[in-house]
């Protein structure tokens, strides 16, 4: 069992092994409300760059669904005329200076999550691991707004909006902090949000720990996939149900793999896993299992395995869904904390 494995039991399963880590964590709670307490009196400064800013985050580790809710929220700024800007520290990317992400970018350079970003939106994208100095680069750009990928715990940017995004089925975990449970930040730290976006199935009974902030500023998103399209670029994507009944490689290097396989059987397919590592760097020999059975892997586990594709390998893109009232919901918070500039052009 790999360490992440291991924590994953910790912070989901039934393991007892969290009290051993409650030391650390009393320790990194402490450090984290420190920190917070001096950006809240100004000891530490947040910085504002002329644009209006949308943090999407979440207060958990691991993958939330932040990446589409992102591809949505750029898509549906854009219908309002407004152009977009995504600032991500670009996890796997290399350098720390701001890097503008364009299409033909190398994954290793940028990060998977960016690249993905910019596949699916075109809107403009930068990394850097100081988001300020990232958003800056794209006021340079002369954007409307900008979208900060992950952005909760970057304190030094100043926001206008945060929406904090929480998978339904895993909620808070075990509610401790890293290291003993999942969490980045208190769960009292989900009451400074604009809105919160429950992932799924309002399922955990750990989300009863904030019932009535969930009523008060609460949407559900479903992740929605769509057509299994080639890695390789050659003849079209086709509906995932072709593969109903068929033994089929599932690969996943992303933050909950559990879901993806499990949105593949539920659909009907023979589903043998492979999981990896979040943000795996992916070889060829990671995809070879002996046999002829197709592989499918996650969009953002694509952007790493295209300089290897061959007609076994395809990847199944997943795109946030709301319903018309909870879509309308987001949009008009979002739009009110924005302001008039935004408004102006919707």
């Amino acid at each position: 069992m790999s360490a992440e494995q291991a924590l994953t039991e910790i912070w989901y399963g039934k393991s007892s092994a969290a009290v051993w880590l409650q030391p650390l964590a009393s320790l990194y709670g402490a450090v984290t409300a420190a920190r917070r307490g001096l950006y809240r009196a100004r000891l530490l400064p947040s910085y504002r760059v002329g644009r209006p800013i949308i943090v999407v985050g979440n207060v958990t580790v691991g993958g939330t669904g932040k990446t589409p809710l992102v591809a949505w929220l750029a898509e549906k700024l854009t219908e309002r005329r407004l152009s977009v800007g995504i600032v991500s520290r670009g996890y796997g990317g290399s350098g720390e200076a701001p890097r503008r992400v364009e299409l033909g970018s190398n994954w290793r350079e940028v990060g998977d999550e960016p690249l993905l970003l910019k596949q699916r939106t075109h809107a403009h994208v930068v990394v850097s691991s100081d988001r300020v100095a990232g958003a800056r680069e794209l006021v340079e750009r002369r954007v409307d707004v900008i979208v900060a990928d992950d952005g909760l715990q970057h304190l030094r940017l100043g926001r206008d909006c945060e929406i904090v995004v929480i998978d339904g089925a895993r909620g808070f975990g075990n509610g401790r902090l890293i290291p003993a449970g999942p969490l980045r930040d208190p769960v009292s730290a989900t009451a400074n949000a604009d809105l919160i976006v429950i992932n799924g199935s309002q399922t955990h009974p750990s989300l009863v720990a904030i019932a009535p902030l969930l009523e008060e500023r609460a949407v559900q998103m479903d992740l929605a996939p769509g057509n299994v399209v080639p890695l390789d670029g050659r003849g079209t994507g086709h509906p995932l149900e072709d593969l109903k009944g068929k033994r089929v490689h599932a690969v996943a290097g992303i933050g909950n793999p559990a879901r993806f396989f499990g949105d593949l059987r539920s659909r009907g397919l023979d589903v043998v896993e492979h999981a990896f590592g979040d943000h795996h760097p992916f070889s060829a020999a990671d995809l070879q299992f002996g046999d002829g059975a197709p592989v499918l892997m996650t969009e953002k586990d694509a952007v790493k395995c295209r300089e290897f594709a061959n007609d076994r390998l395809w990847y199944v893109p997943v795109t946030a869904r709301f319903s018309d009232a909870h879509a309308a919901r987001v949009l008009e918070r979002v739009v009110d904390k924005l302001g008039f500039a935004v408004r102006t052009k919707g």
